[in-house]
């Protein structure tokens, strides 16, 4: 049986990378709370008889939040052989507490003293031995960028647990809490292990629900804690969980007294410090991040990513579409079964990887602004924006994550502690342009803006509006009135990221794009194929006298007042909903572009201009943006909700808006243009 090692600590301590780096796993990482929501697993690399569990990052083993219910049931439940603490040793005292409070499960720990090098780079001092004795157990030095000291981290957890050693000494408070807690220590003897007995007791004296639900005392011995917990509240004047945190930190300062000296005197100003006035200033702060935005799709979609397009068009036009055609037709294959292939499978998913070189480009600047600190800073500079609509600071986290993909977006809102402003962060987070629509956007600006940078980069903007107006409207409602919960975030310093862990996140990111090309898309070219061939006597026909051209024609009088009536452009919105990609592939089948998608491109334009004016085409863009996302993103709305009926509503409200903010866009735009 392998043993367990638990990875716990607080959120941007480096967590996952050193999981990553111990395993040999790519999990994701960001420099923001919540990346972690559920606990993962790897085999330590080398030998499998340690399993290493990633705990989702907190501060406290207080049930305030699902990730720490999550990493306080699996130590408390689990009864991991180690807990590997991960401390930002650039915040020593505040990692702390968390320490403190992990030695009191009575489990052995080892404390990963992380970010060593930015503890030397700001010239601060450590003394390594003073902090271990403190402690009580062992403490290493190390550095996930760097990969410093993990070879001493792993050597030093297998001697733990087989040694049997590192439990660590337990924090001591003021004599009169402890007094109480020697109290209730004796009023719950036997209930718990003797090695979680302090843990137990703290709980109690804190009136931790979960811990009182979890124990079933008897009516008596909870009484006789309230008077213990009364008492001592009267006599200190504050509540016991205050008395509790504020003799926990007392303890701590005067533990890293001896050990801690900072190499930067009081008021001195950082780099990033320094940074942050610009990037972080009231009236910049937003200009800025819509300029940087611009700058991102300008390069990723008209200038650096359309210059590689021609190539893919190339390979899937040309080389494999028209090679294999002349292949298949040379062996005899039935017409229809070439035109499948073809004209169905092969130019449908090649219409969607001609834009892999762009989402490669927009991936890479998201996982270097990301890694480098910014984006943390985006999260800060928003919540001051959206407090003042009634949301939260911490929706704005999982839209960040969902510039990748709104599943783990909407996952990731389980970092949020009040269930409204979860619920509200979930219906609108796909409102946040994903990877999944940038080929959609980039279709279009090909086609009708080609030399107009704002136009992608606007959906950017138009998708965070759409965030605060909405949540405008949701707070008038009943289910979400209230105050938003409070917003605390660390902010990580500046640094200039490893390339490799950038490279790494960009092909993660893409990677799903082009399995999903390989399953999803195919499958649903070639089905959109047979539609647009057969009728529904199944005898193959002209387009326009198709199952899906009768299909669309049926349902493209609700979309004619957004300006796309048309039954091939409804046919395509409904296909959005497999993967927003399946748009794009829609359009290469029913109107025939094959690969000729680059910027600019007159076979394009021609095309697709049947369809679109530059008004309507913008509309159509709009539409996509606040549109109901994939079944993949419903799915994980109807887990994370875990209601049919608010499902319902999310879906039904993305609906509702998509179509008026399109409607609006189109209608108003109409009488000027």
């Amino acid at each position: 049986m392998a043993h367990s090692i638990a990875l716990a600590g607080n959120p941007n301590s480096g967590k996952t990378s050193i999981f990553n780096e111990l395993t040999g796993s790519l999990q994701y990482v960001g420099n923001w709370p919540g990346v972690t929501v559920e606990k993962k697993e790897g085999y330590l690399k080398n030998d499998k008889r340690f399993v290493v569990v990633d705990l989702p990052g907190i501060y406290s083993l207080s049930p305030y939040t699902l990730e720490e219910v999550v990493t306080r049931d699996y130590l408390i439940d689990g009864k991991p052989d180690l807990i590997i603490d991960v401390v930002d040793a650039t915040n020593l005292e505040r990692n702390l507490y968390l320490t403190t409070q992990l030695i009191e499960t009575g489990i052995p720990v080892l404390v990963a003293l992380n970010m060593i090098d930015l503890v030397h780079k700001n010239k601060d001092k450590i003394d390594i031995k003073k902090l271990s004795d403190s402690l009580g157990c062992p403490v290493i030095e190390t550095s996930a960028v760097t990969k410093a000291g993990l070879d001493d981290l792993v050597r030093t957890s297998q001697q733990i647990i087989e040694r049997a050693t590192g439990h660590g000494i337990i924090a001591r408070f003021s004599e009169p809490i402890e007094a109480a807690l020697k109290e209730i220590e004796n009023l719950i003897e036997g209930q718990v292990t003797p090695e979680s007995e302090r843990w137990f007791t703290i709980k109690l004296f804190e009136r931790d629900v979960k811990v009182l639900e979890r124990l079933h005392l008897s009516e008596e011995i909870l009484a006789n804690i309230e008077k213990i917990i009364v008492k001592i509240e009267e006599e200190l004047d504050d509540s016991s969980e205050g008395l509790i945190t504020n003799d926990r930190y007392e303890y701590i300062e005067t533990m890293i007294m001896g050990c801690y000296k900072k190499g930067r005197q009081t008021g001195e100003l950082t780099i990033s410090d320094k940074i942050d006035r610009i990037l972080t200033n009231r009236w910049l702060a937003l200009p800025l991040f819509f300029v940087i935005m611009w700058g991102v799709y300008y390069i990723a979609i008209q200038s650096v990513g359309d210059f590689f397009v021609g190539s893919i068009e190339w390979l899937f036009e040309d080389f494999i579409g028209g090679n294999l055609a002349t292949f298949l037709t040379s062996i005899k294959v039935s017409p229809w079964l070439i035109g499948l292939i073809t004209e169905g499978i092969v130019t449908g998913v090649g219409s969607v990887l001609t834009f892999v070189p762009q989402m490669m480009i927009l991936f890479f600047f998201l996982s270097f602004m990301e890694d480098c600190g910014y984006m943390a800073r985006v999260a800060f500079i928003m919540d001051r924006v959206f407090r003042r609509f009634g949301l939260s600071g911490k929706s704005f986290i999982p839209m960040l994550i969902g510039t990748g993909c709104s599943v783990p977006a909407i996952v990731s809102t389980r970092t949020i502690e009040n269930q409204r402003d979860r619920r509200m962060t979930i219906m609108l987070t796909p409102f946040i342009p994903c990877g999944a629509k940038l080929p959609v956007f980039a279709l279009m600006v090909g086609a009708f803006f080609p030399n107009s940078a704002w136009v992608a980069s606007s959906m950017y903007a138009v998708g965070i509006i759409g965030v605060i107006i909405s949540g405008i409207i949701l707070k008038k409602t009943k289910p979400f009135r209230g105050e938003p919960s409070p917003f605390v975030m660390e902010l990580p310093p500046y640094h200039f990221p490893r390339m490799r862990g950038v490279l790494r996140q960009m092909w993660d990111r893409g990677k799903e794009f082009i399995k999903k090309a390989g399953t999803i898309i195919a499958l649903a070219s070639a089905v959109i194929w047979i539609l647009q061939s057969t009728s529904w006597s199944f005898q193959f026909v002209e387009t326009q006298d198709s199952i899906l051209a009768s299909i669309g024609r049926f349902i493209a009088p609700l979309f004619a007042p957004l300006g796309f009536g048309t039954w091939q452009v409804a046919i395509a919105t409904i296909t959005g909903l497999l993967a927003k990609e399946t748009i794009v592939a829609t359009f290469g089948i029913v109107l025939g572009l094959g690969g000729g998608i680059a910027e600019g491109d007159v076979t394009l334009l021609n095309s697709i201009g049947a369809f679109f004016t530059p008004l309507s085409a913008y509309s159509f863009m709009i539409f996509t943006v606040f549109a109901v996302p994939c079944v993949a993103a419903i799915g994980a709305t109807r887990r994370e909700m875990q209601s049919a009926k608010w499902t319902w509503a999310t879906i039904l409200f993305q609906f509702g808006f998509a179509y008026t903010a399109a409607l609006l866009v189109f209608q108003i735009g109409s009488l000027f243009i």
